[in-house]
């Protein structure tokens, strides 16, 4: 992968009021930096003004970010360390917004010169000829970074460069850089280039990256080419590739400047501050809700049942939220239908909190709110995304299962602790059900459920407000069900259908 820019996006213009020859730049005192002069210049600006340096980036302010900073201000190229889901290729295209926004080179040139800095003998020929007159381009720093995902299959031509042999035929010598196609290194000179999962790559390849590290020059099919570059190289890795697909040879790793190992969100709010960042909801996902998901992706984190070695993903949780909203869109698109819910055999008068009839005595569509029991489907939909340990083959499910009830469990004694719940299990004292499930509409369970004492302080507990829709009321009302069916305060079986039933402790 080349250029950031998507294929359709329209590339920026430049503002009209830029020089547009090398004479006038000079005229506007401009003055050549390299790349980590540039970084560091911008770094310090928005230390000084208080700017988020790194927006999106989560829970990496008083860990990671720093050892970032200290290795952008020392000038020093890195590899971040780390597994796999942990925002390392994030990070590392954040840093492109440190880059001055607009920059000047030569029109033309694949190497990106700068018009006071050419490096071919043909651009500085051209400078020569034509002086202050020379048209000069604009290059926005979209443009300036280059990015590799590293593959076994990875050739030096397409990182250094090889030699053109159509060139070669139209008459250029072998120590002609025009007989060069440059490879994505040296496209990116005077920008950020980027190697994902390095030790992916060849070690006769990694050899390569020797002199562009140190040097700051690149080698073509055995003769000498000096080209000083201009390059900010940054590396990703996960730290068991050094033994389990392949490594970073030492003497490349003595090239880096730095070495910085990322983590996961460390405690339970950075990691809901994560998937409220990253997910795209297609419905509403009540915030224990999310608690409960953000818990689930913590425990099998912590799972002994798991391969530690391979991490669980943020990506994991993120799916998560939008698995659930999803369940919630998809019953809300069910309900609508024609022929509606199957009928859950009751036929309670409508009470207090039930969703108000349209005027022609129909009721109201589904809204799409997310519910704690459409959790249940990521225990098969994701299990993918998670290395178990060998010997738990074929309890994938369960273990997920179990995990994701404590989660729940859990969330409910930290939102509800203290409450007065017995409204609810005196609810079900004389031997009444109440039926909830993936196609029972938020009318039908509150119609089941009817006044309970209590309930207004749970929703408001639960963040649902003092005037909650009926379908947030609906999602209140099953958290609570679920939170005491799993403290053992009431029971819970689930039908052929696979409708829930909550009823009385057996």
């Amino acid at each position: 992968m080349g250029r950031v820019t998507a294929p359709n996006q329209a590339l920026p213009v430049p503002p009209a009021d830029l020089p547009d020859t090398l004479g006038t730049l000079r005229a506007a005192g401009h003055r050549y930096q390299t790349v980590k002069q540039e970084l560091r210049a911008n770094l310090l600006a928005r230390m000084r003004s208080g700017e988020d340096r790194f927006p999106g980036i989560v829970g990496y302010d008083d860990s990671v970010l720093p050892e970032v900073e200290r290795a952008l201000l020392a000038g020093h190229d890195m590899v971040l360390l780390g597994e796999r889901g942990q925002g390392k290729t994030r990070l590392i295209r954040s840093l492109v917004a440190l880059l001055d926004e607009w920059t000047p080179v030569l029109p033309g040139s694949v190497l990106n010169e700068h018009p006071l800095h050419p490096l071919t003998p043909a651009s500085r020929a051209l400078v020569a000829e034509a002086g202050d007159d020379l048209p000069i381009g604009w290059l926005h720093r979209s443009m300036r970074y280059g990015e590799k995902l590293a593959t076994p299959d990875t050739s030096v031509g397409d990182l250094i460069g090889d030699v053109d042999p159509i060139r070669i035929a139209q008459g250029r010598t072998l120590g002609d850089p025009e007989t060069i196609h440059f490879g994505l290194v040296p496209r990116t000179n005077r920008g950020i280039f980027a190697v994902n999962e390095l030790p992916d790559l060849a070690e006769r390849i990694q050899v390569a990256l020797l002199n562009v590290l140190e040097e700051r020059d690149i080698q073509v099919r055995g003769y000498q080419l000096r080209l000083p570059l201009d390059l900010f190289l940054v590396a990703s890795a996960n730290p068991e590739d050094y033994t389990n697909r392949g490594r970073i040879i030492t003497p490349l790793k003595d090239r880096f400047g730095a070495e910085v190992r990322t983590h996961y969100p460390v405690d339970l709010e950075l990691e809901l501050a994560l998937i409220r960042q990253e997910a795209d909801l297609v419905a509403e996902v009540p915030e224990h809700v999310l608690e409960v998901l953000a818990r689930f992706a913590r425990a099998v984190r912590e799972s002994p049942s798991v391969d530690p070695r391979s991490g669980v993903s943020a990506r994991f949780a993120i799916a998560a939220a939008e698995t659930v909203a999803a369940g919630a869109l998809r019953r809300a698109g069910l309900l609508a239908g024609p022929a509606g819910p199957p009928a859950a055999g009751r036929a309670d008068p409508p009470v207090a909190g039930s969703p108000p009839a349209a005027g022609d005595g129909t009721v109201r569509p589904e809204a799409p709110v997310a519910r704690v029991g459409d959790a249940v489907s990521v225990t098969s939909t994701l299990r993918g995304k998670v290395e178990f340990e060998s010997g738990e083959e074929g309890r994938e499910v369960e273990i997920l299962g179990h995990l994701l009830r404590t989660a729940t469990a859990e969330t409910f004694r930290a939102r509800l602790a203290g409450l007065d719940l017995s409204g609810f299990t005196a609810l079900v004292a004389e031997g009444a059900v109440i039926e909830t499930g993936e196609l029972v509409s938020s009318a039908e369970l509150l119609r089941q459920v009817g006044t309970v004492p209590g309930l207004a302080k749970a929703l408001d507990r639960l963040g649902l407000g003092d005037a909650p829709t009926p379908e947030q009321a609906a999602a209140g009302v099953e958290f609570v069900l679920e939170g005491l069916h799993l403290t053992r305060r009431l029971g819970k079986d689930v039908t052929e259908s696979g409708r829930t039933v909550y009823g009385g402790r057996d």
